[in-house]
Parts: C-alpha cells; sequence; structure tokens
C-alpha cells in the first residue's frame, strides 16, 4: 500500500530507518495527515512528510506509520 495525500495515518512503532532521530519517539501512537506522499511503496529509505496533530510537520520514514 502506498501513502497518499490527506490520508489519516498514525506513527505506531520506531523506523529501524537511520533517519528516525531520537526526539521522534514522543510521536509515537500520534495522529496526523500525509502532506506530501513519496511514490515508492512502503521504503523505509523513502520520507513522507506528515502533519502530526498538536506537534507539527515532520518528514518521516514509512515503516513506522499506518493508515488509519
Amino acid at each position: 500500500m502506498s501513502f497518499h495525500k490527506g490520508q489519516k495515518v498514525e506513527v505506531f512503532q520506531k523506523s529501524n530507518d537511520e533517519a528516525w532521530e531520537s526526539h521522534m519517539d514522543e510521536l509515537i501512537g500520534r495522529h496526523g495527515i500525509i502532506t506530501d506522499p513519496d511514490t515508492s511503496i512502503n521504503d523505509p529509505e523513502s520520507l513522507v512528510e506528515v502533519s502530526i496533530n498538536g506537534k507539527g510537520t515532520f518528514r518521516l520514514p514509512q515503516d513506522c506509520l499506518r493508515a488509519l
């Protein structure tokens, strides 16, 4: 499954990608909306832009996200 713009997602786990930083741990369990999807399907190295409710916008690896 690929993510698309406007899709609701949850940050459900820590990513194994090197782009994951320790401060991102506080995002686990939060919901957001995809604002800039990547065309690669579930490629953890392809970051997608997610607007997290109450936290701001982040570029996150796809392996930490799941669709709601």
